[in-house]
């Protein structure tokens, strides 16, 4: 197997929850969805805040690795739900995020694609930047979405 083989590998495997982390559809397996909204002692987020900005901001980070017209979004107004999560909402975002993160591992196993080229429209970074990014910043809220599972009983 080429290094560049072995790269994407691995990347695949980040990306699908593997290794050290969980997957999302695992971690949000029974999730009570009564309780979505629910901020939990110490927690300034609800899981349906964590799940929605999961969203955002990967539906973001895929727009900016695919088009050249990309504009950046407001930090932090644009990146946080404004309403309270229902369990439709909950379970139309989660669609999303699978769906995004299929795409992303989509774009990382083409071998057509050089990780390590700068996006022509961004500031020097690269698909393998933004990749590593959605899973680094899945997996962070994803825990804290299994914390809140657990507090919730």
């Amino acid at each position: 197997m080429t290094d560049d083989k072995k790269l994407r590998s691995h990347v695949l495997e980040l990306l699908e929850g593997k290794g050290a982390h969980i997957d999302l559809e695992s971690a949000l397996k029974d999730f009570p969805t009564d309780k979505i909204n629910e901020n939990v002692a110490g927690s300034p987020h609800s899981a349906w805040q964590l799940l929605e900005h999961i969203r955002i901001a990967q539906r973001d980070i895929m727009d900016f690795c695919r088009n050249d017209n990309y504009e950046e979004m407001k930090w932090p107004d644009d990146y946080w739900p404004k309403q309270n999560g229902t369990p439709d909402k909950w379970n139309e975002s989660l669609r999303q995020i699978l769906s995004d993160l299929q795409e992303m591992r989509d774009l990382v196993a083409d071998e057509t694609v050089d990780l390590f080229a700068k996006i022509p429209w961004g500031s020097g970074q690269t698909i393998l930047r933004e990749a590593m990014l959605i899973a680094d910043h899945g997996a962070y809220h994803l825990g804290q979405i299994v914390m809140i599972k657990k507090m919730l009983g």
